[in-house]
């Protein structure tokens, strides 16, 4: 049986804070006549609001009847609102714009013929697989009319917000409570260059501690207008939503905007200055650079289903007899000193007891396999590794696919700097480190020591991605578009900076030495602009490692 913690997540149904409501509600509705939409009103928190702020505007209550629209799929919520709404009047007030059912439903059958002044709310957050198919297929159908893509990934809050966006009227506003992956996950993509081509002056504020401790989700406010005078986004970080009472008379203006780039690109770039962003896009645009992609393929480390099982130290090796059937291993980055990896890095490591080897078993039946070996397998067995997902449907189950060397690692999850790292040792990583695999051989080691600077770091913080905890992602198909300063340097310079690192324990003075030599010295930089690239990524860095 769903508890009721669980259906609540189900239908995406976590109300919003009162600050919230009040805030957004205060913004967008700037006139008495206006005509408000709430387009999943749940048990009336926004629809209360709105009431409340037309009547400060002094609209009387019978035009409110006429001027406020909203849809609820939940009939349970849907008589809680309509209780308050008499709670509010001590009258029966009945208002024929509010209706029990499916939004993209009443979208489709008289919504999207109605031109609204404000619209505000809370879509719900359902993931593809718990969005009923019925709706599910209503929202993409709005989606594909306008040129969009929905995938699997795609959830409920995107069409939400998508047909909402199409129902503003010219100069009208809409504030929304949104998850904070609008800004950098890849399946908005599509959402954020609709919005910033369709709304033109948007403002996300963002929030240090998660509001919705419930789901943990990250959330923001997005203020959109959709007018003609101006064109551009802002960005501002609040501690919490208790902030928001001091902040709606400083809302930056549409002159103050920063310039939007109509891409597909991530919103992150906007936590930053006019002047940072303006010179990201200068250099994206430099002819002079390479990306990653260019001189190497990146793919995830080894994922064997089961690191407990799979991921093994010098005991159990010896215990198990497993001489013969483990590969040298990178478990953590912290395994990972300098930026080459030896074969003496490896065997220091495993010397110390740490989990430095992968099990990679043959993919045939267990009978050939050494007695103590198979103890083993029987062991993983007993411990049911055998019937987790990636195992149970494999076989044999203890076959581990896709094990191949990389010529470098490259670090997935970042909480200091990037890092690019020669396999010297013939190790492969663990799926928390992406493997490198370079085009051409002879140029490698000249790719790693070109990566090491300012400019390839705060693209790096730009384009991946962080979901609080402080650790930036990035994927393999972003690290390929990282761009690279690259030029023909002498191949030891790799060498002098691994020994650098590990001097200092940190890379800094390594980004210093690259900065110098291939910003300023090769493509003609200015010491200005190199230290602007050093900011960019300490404040996007400070940014995620404070949402710890």
């Amino acid at each position: 049986m769903v508890n009721r913690i669980s259906k609540q997540k189900l239908r995406g149904g976590y109300y919003t804070p009162p600050e919230i409501v009040e805030f957004l509600v205060g913004w967008a509705i700037q006139a008495k006549n206006s005509k408000v939409l709430e387009p999943c009103f749940g048990d009336g928190n926004f629809i209360i609001a709105i009431c409340k702020r037309m009547l400060e505007l002094e609209a009387r209550k019978s035009d409110l009847l006429q001027q406020l629209y909203g849809s609820e799929l939940n009939r349970g919520e849907c008589d809680k609102a309509r209780l308050r709404i008499f709670e509010l009047f001590q009258e029966e007030m009945e208002f024929p714009h509010l209706k029990s059912g499916d939004f993209f439903l009443h979208y489709e059958q008289s919504l999207k013929d109605i031109k609204f002044d404000a619209i505000v709310g809370n879509p719900p957050f359902i993931r593809y697989q718990h969005f009923e198919e019925e709706h599910r297929t209503r929202g993409f159908r709005i989606m594909e009319r306008v040129g969009l893509h929905p995938t699997r990934l795609t959830n409920a809050w995107v069409p939400f917000l998508l047909a909402s966006s199409l129902l503003l009227k010219k100069n009208a506003r809409l504030g929304m409570v949104i998850p904070a992956e609008l800004m950098q996950v890849k399946y908005t993509s599509e959402l954020r260059l609709f919005l910033s081509e369709f709304l033109k002056v948007i403002t996300l504020i963002t929030f240090d501690r998660i509001i919705f401790p419930g789901i943990q989700q990250e959330v923001l406010l997005l203020l959109a207008e959709n007018t003609d005078n101006g064109d551009g986004i802002n960005v501002i970080q609040l501690k919490d939503e208790k902030r928001l009472r001091d902040y709606i008379y400083k809302l930056p203006t549409a002159k103050d905007s920063k310039p939007v780039d109509h891409s597909q690109d991530k919103w992150v770039q906007y936590y930053l200055t006019r002047q940072e962003i303006l010179l990201l896009r200068k250099l994206k645009n430099d002819k002079r650079l390479t990306t990653l992609g260019d001189f190497a393929e990146v793919d995830v480390g080894v994922v064997t289903g089961r690191n407990d099982f799979f991921v093994v130290d010098a005991d159990q090796i010896k215990e198990f007899q497993l001489n013969g059937y483990t590969m040298p291993l990178v478990g953590r980055t912290s395994q990972i000193e300098g930026l080459v990896f030896t074969n003496a890095d490896w065997t220091s490591n495993n010397a110390n007891k740490l989990k430095t080897n992968l099990l990679n078993l043959p993919a045939h039946s267990e009978t050939g396999l050494p007695c103590e070996v198979r103890k083993y397998i029987k062991l993983g067995e007993e411990l049911e590794y055998d019937k987790g997902y990636k195992c149970r449907i494999r076989s044999p189950w203890y076959y581990v696919p896709s094990v191949w060397v990389p010529d470098a690692f490259l670090f997935r999850q970042i909480y200091n700097r990037p890092k690019l790292v020669l396999n010297e040792a013939g190790a492969v990583p663990t799926d928390t480190i992406h493997r490198v695999r370079f085009k051409q051989k002879s140029n490698g080691r000249k790719v790693a020591a070109c990566f090491h600077n300012s400019l390839t770091f705060s693209f790096a913080e730009v384009m991946g991605r962080s979901y609080g905890g402080g650790v930036l992602e990035i994927e393999p198909n972003e690290a390929e578009e990282l761009p690279i300063p690259y030029f023909d340097i002498s191949s030891q310079l790799i060498t002098e900076l691994d020994l650098l690192a590990r001097q200092k324990r940190d890379i800094e003075q390594v980004v210093n030495v690259m900065d110098d030599l291939l910003l300023r010295k090769r493509l003609g930089l200015s010491s200005k602009e190199i230290r602007m690239l050093n900011k960019i990524w300490e404040k996007l860095a400070i940014r995620r490692k404070n949402r710890k």
